[in-house]
């Protein structure tokens, strides 16, 4: 098995990391995926990382038909109108990829295509987007964990590590994938949220007890609902669970997207924790709070509220 052709639906942070990393090797193999006047602007204008201006193949989901892997970059609340794309390319040997916030992206892709297109995976990269300009430390940033979820060395798992051997995007094969994904959920979720609430930096963690506080509860909550799932997410000093290359003035997603006034990711965070907590008879009240207060900073951005 050899991946010849990616298309990349989603060209944000996350997209362009893949594509400045995989347009040197795979060429004009990489589609960047798009309709109507989103593809006339990215053909025209391509993107610009690092400061370099990137030129994009751009093809509609029907031209893309049969790539060998998809990567499935959008915003979690776009995930809904990118199934048709996805569906539209795949054909029996495609891989899917959907490197996104959150825990159920694969669940939920999967469901519509069938799950074994899907391989686990999830990004840790700290990336800055002022208008169409996208910005992260190719050093520092960890990149790509992937894996099956039983943990095998597939021919699929072969096949990525590669494509990505060799190209600027860091890639890591994990044996216990999802779990690792639960770890960045509840990275996510402890770090991302309450400094979006508070608009402070990262270091706000170290340097307010009580901001700390929050962040511990908030975890806590993560953990119980992956406990009750039977995935244990409880050490802290865990890998996938860190953030060790961000700087103390580091603004997470959520606080990026309140600053840039964009909707954020709240439903895919403590939007999802809650209802599966309600699932699993799994009690969320720091995350509900942390989710009505998003909520609440979202139509103040609106307008909704003065």
């Amino acid at each position: 098995m050899e991946i010849k052709t990616a298309a990349v639906i989603g060209a944000g942070a996350i997209g362009s990391y893949f594509i400045a990393g995989l347009s040197p090797k795979l060429k004009d193999g990489l589609w960047t995926v798009a309709e109507g006047e989103r593809k006339q602007r990215l053909s025209e204008n391509g993107i610009t990382v690092n400061d370099r201006k990137i030129p994009l193949h751009v093809k509609t989901p029907k031209e893309a038909k049969g790539a060998d892997l998809v990567l499935v970059t959008v915003k979690y609340g776009a995930l809904e109108a990118a199934l048709p794309m996805i569906e539209k390319i795949i054909d029996s040997h495609t891989i899917v990829l959907s490197p996104m916030n959150g825990v159920d992206s694969e669940k939920v892709i999967g469901e519509r295509i069938g799950m074994e297109h899907m391989v686990y995976s999830m990004i840790k990269i700290a990336s800055e987007r002022k208008e169409d300009r996208i910005s992260y430390n190719q050093e520092t940033t960890e990149g790509i964990f992937f894996g099956e979820k039983d943990g095998q060395e597939s021919e699929r798992i072969k096949a990525l590590s590669e494509l990505f051997s060799g190209t600027q995007v860091h890639y890591h094969v994990r044996d216990n994938i999802e779990r690792d994904i639960w770890y960045k959920y509840a990275l996510n979720i402890s770090k991302n949220l309450p400094q979006a609430i508070i608009n402070c930096g990262l270091g706000a963690y170290n340097d307010s007890q009580h901001v700390a506080y929050i962040s511990k509860r908030l975890r806590e909550e993560v953990v119980q609902v992956a406990a009750a799932l039977g995935i244990d997410i409880s050490d802290e000093n865990n890998i996938s669970g860190g953030n060790a290359a961000f700087s103390p003035e580091a603004r997470f997603s959520t606080l990026q997207d309140l600053d840039a006034k964009r909707p954020t990711e709240i439903d895919m965070f403590s939007g999802t924790l809650i209802r599966m907590g309600k699932e699993l008879s799994v009690e969320t009240p720091f995350n509900e709070f942390a989710y009505h207060a998003i909520k609440a900073l979202e139509e103040k951005n609106m307008g909704v509220i003065k």
